[in-house]
């Protein structure tokens, strides 16, 4: 598999692509597939839906691998916590930790509870092509914790964050909690089909550098090293938005860094490639313009064009006002100036 090489910076005939949250809104098959459910969730946990709306960007896109579709709130779902996506708002979880009791309450073995989603990652892998990677993800334990502190989304964290100065032993026992279940989680992930895993940090950039290698990268540095520990054949990528400016810092036993697009992408060259391979990170609104598209590929691919170990992706998610045709042309033109 073209991805699989690169991630482990072995030689490939081309930069391999794909696009986070490409599976989505934007695909009017998407659309189609999640007015099945009832709901958000029940999407998540329909595995044959899951599957099918992990499916409909290989073949709209032709991308080099897929991403298991699901949520990286399913483990706090699965945690004990209530969620629920109120239209218009978002994430909504009742009832958030804020003590002691709250973190005793969640529950340990909310891996055992997610078969929805190894049965998706079964389904998927049966049915991709076989020179098409499997990619499995998880939320990282500081990024969940948000959103379980928060009860929701959040402009500035400060609930989270005023646990972390305030009481952060508190903080870092839902972080602990949080660590097992996700290791455990992905660890299933792969025995289910996933040929690599992603664990995504999207709110690590709202810590200064201090308490962003606290209380979110050595933690996702402790579940890279449990998985390339017990499953050394599977490539792990660590994506943590708005770390940009800690690159100098990073380290641990993972092999694929995430670059966001605030994060130019010779920096993280300059600072990371030695050790890591790359993977990003165009600015996701370039996809409104196909000039646009052209003048942002065009510049990674001065910098990384021939490089054994960098993966083209964007730095950020798709969104739901995105057109296909803009994507497809997207991935057709790195491919083609990818190439060697």
């Amino acid at each position: 598999m073209i991805f699989i090489d690169a991630c482990f910076k072995k030689p490939t005939p081309s930069a391999p692509i794909w696009l986070m949250r490409q599976a989505g809104r934007y695909l009017s098959q998407y659309r189609q597939t999640r007015a099945k459910a009832k709901d958000f969730i029940d999407f998540c946990r329909r595995s044959d839906l899951a599957a099918e709306a992990t499916l409909q960007p290989i073949e709209a896109l032709g991308v080099d691998a897929a991403i298991i579709f699901s949520d990286i709130l399913v483990v706090p779902l699965e945690m004990g916590m209530r969620v629920e996506f109120a239209e218009g708002v978002g994430p909504v979880l009742s009832e958030p930790i804020r003590d002691r009791i709250g973190v005793d309450r969640l529950r340990e073995n909310a891996a055992d509870r997610l078969d929805y989603v190894y049965d998706a990652l079964k389904i998927v892998r049966a049915n991709l092509a076989a020179n098409k990677a499997l990619i499995g993800f998880a939320g990282s334990p500081w990024t969940l914790a948000t959103y379980m502190i928060e009860g929701g989304g959040s402009k500035t964290y400060a609930t989270a964050k005023k646990m972390a100065y305030c009481a952060p032993d508190l903080l870092h026992s839902l972080l602990r909690k949080l660590s097992a279940v996700i290791e455990s989680y992905l660890l299933r992930q792969i025995d289910a089909g996933a040929n690599a895993v992603q664990i995504f940090d999207s709110w690590g950039g709202a810590l200064e550098k201090s308490a962003f290698f606290e209380f979110s990268w050595n933690y996702m540095k402790q579940i890279a090293t449990r998985i390339k520990s017990e499953r050394p054949q599977i490539p792990v990528i660590l994506f943590s938005k708005g770390a940009g400016g800690y690159l100098e810092a990073i380290d641990g036993d993972f092999d694929v860094f995430g670059v966001d697009w605030n994060t130019p992408i010779d920096r993280a060259k300059s600072v990371l490639f030695d050790r890591y391979a790359l993977q990003g990170n165009m600015d996701p609104a370039r996809l409104y313009s196909k000039a646009a598209i052209e003048e942002g590929a065009r510049e990674i691919a001065r910098i990384m064009r021939g490089e054994n170990g960098y993966i083209f992706n964007l730095g950020h998610g798709m969104q739901p006002d995105f057109s296909v045709e803009n994507a497809k042309f997207l991935v057709d033109f790195a491919r083609q100036i990818f190439a060697r």
